[in-house]
């Protein structure tokens, strides 16, 4: 009896023990297999992440395609004739992400997509103190710092900064006193704040998410007033710059010489238009070819022919012009000679016209003689440097990816001048855009 009692006990203490055994290996096999579910995931986001990065590179190179065949001779390429949204590449898809199209109100709320003229904005290298002090938000000492930090001397301007205020900061630096290299450059300017550069478009996307106009329920702080503030960089650039050279790439004819000028009307006119045109001119010198053809009574279609052959300096490289066909209203603000209310008239007269304007006769009508004076050694109808902003997503809308270029076409082929990548930033198409993939993954699966 005692022997049967002992041998149920043992058995009941190996069935106990190949219970535990059976239920350890059990939670072994969830663990494993859930461990192997998630770096399945980890794998396809992976996936999805490298898919992302070379729609980034593809999108890219149609980037460098579009410039060059629809953005020649300066002329800013028609978004009709180039795919701009949504665009797949194979699982992937991409985006260009463009500027807003009314920046004084701000409230854009859905993207803009299409390559960015960089000739829209003022260079940083070029533009004066009062220029800049034009710009929303900046203050009078910051814009002196800015000149300070770009000058070739260390004497300080009046309410700037040299390195003897920089040697104060912790850690000390030295002022640069050299031009910039790069709009991101300003965060290393004495006085410089993250609200004064990027206001509150913290992801620089250019439309107004909802955690921009929230107060101060999540970051980025804000007023809530319904209007994305920006902030300065959204106006700046460093890379315009054209050479001072002909499509062909002869040089061009100065306006102020006037037998080559006069060579260059009888070869695209004759000799009797020639003299019409050159009548009324006399003497006088011009600072800019707007300046001449205002004084010319050349006819638009006229000026256009010969506009590319023309200049007003024997530079090899003219830099920072603003080009008056698709600058904002803010900026075209901050050109001497353009108030806010004839840049708001320069502004309605482009959106008026069917189709983009290319030359800048058209300034002629908006501008009086005394404006076209101050404001035409800074204005061009050209742009030879383009932003590609570009956002990817990998296989079911996942892997996302932002990546910056610019590309600079005053040579040919466009080579990358810059290139940043904005993944950091976090997600930049909206909240419009990320419920219709949403709503697109949905109905796929």
């Amino acid at each position: 009896m005692k022997l049967l009692t002992l041998t149920s006990s043992l058995r009941a203490s190996v069935f106990i023990l190949v219970l535990w055994i059976s239920f350890g290996l059990v939670v072994l096999s969830l663990y494993f297999a859930n461990s192997m579910s998630f770096e399945l995931k980890s794998a396809d986001n992976r996936l999805a992440a490298s898919q992302a990065g070379m729609a980034i590179n593809g999108a890219a190179r149609y980037a460098e395609y579009i410039i060059s065949n629809y953005a020649t001779n300066g002329v800013v390429a028609d978004p009709q004739f180039y795919r701009s949204e949504y665009v797949p590449v194979d699982e992937a898809s991409f985006w260009y992400l463009g500027q807003p199209i009314n920046d004084v109100e701000s409230t854009q709320l859905v993207p803009v997509f299409g390559l960015v003229d960089e000739a829209s904005r003022l260079n940083l290298n070029t533009a004066s103190a009062t220029m800049l002090q034009g710009l929303p938000g900046i203050t009078v000492e910051f814009a002196a710092a800015i000149i300070d930090w770009r000058d070739d001397n260390s004497e300080p301007s009046e309410s700037g900064a040299e390195s003897e205020i920089y040697q104060r900061l912790d850690p000390p630096r030295t002022c640069k006193n050299a031009p910039f290299e790069s709009v991101d450059e300003l965060r290393l300017v004495y006085g410089a704040t993250i609200e004064m550069l990027y206001g509150e478009d913290i992801n620089r996307n250019g439309i107004l998410d909802p955690s921009e106009n929230d107060g101060d329920l999540s970051l980025p702080l804000d007023n809530a007033d319904g209007r994305l503030d920006q902030g300065i960089t959204a106006y700046l650039t460093v890379y315009t710059r054209q050479l001072n050279t002909r499509p062909d790439g002869t040089a061009r004819v100065s306006v102020n010489n006037r037998q080559n000028l006069r060579q260059l009307l009888e070869d695209n006119f004759d000799t009797s238009r020639a003299n019409e045109i050159l009548g009324p001119l006399g003497n006088q010198q011009f600072a800019s070819i707007l300046g001449f053809y205002a004084a010319s009574q050349m006819t638009p279609d006229e000026f256009a022919a010969i506009e590319d052959s023309l200049t007003t300096t024997n530079s090899a490289v003219i830099q920072g012009l603003v080009n008056v066909n698709t600058a904002s209203q803010v900026v075209l603000a901050c050109i001497p000679g353009i108030d806010e209310g004839k840049a708001a008239e320069l502004v309605a007269h482009r959106a008026g016209n069917a189709v983009p304007l290319t030359s800048i006769a058209w300034v002629k009508d908006i501008l009086d003689s005394a404006a076209i004076e101050q404001a035409g050694p800074y204005l061009t109808g050209r742009t030879y440097q383009f932003t590609a902003d570009i956002v990817a997503l990998g296989r079911f809308n996942r892997g996302y990816r932002r990546t910056r270029f610019v590309f600079d076409a005053s040579q040919s082929p466009p080579r990358i001048a810059y290139r940043q990548d904005l993944t950091h930033l976090g997600w930049a198409l909206g909240r419009q855009v990320h419920q219709n993939l949403e709503l697109e993954l949905e109905s796929r699966l």
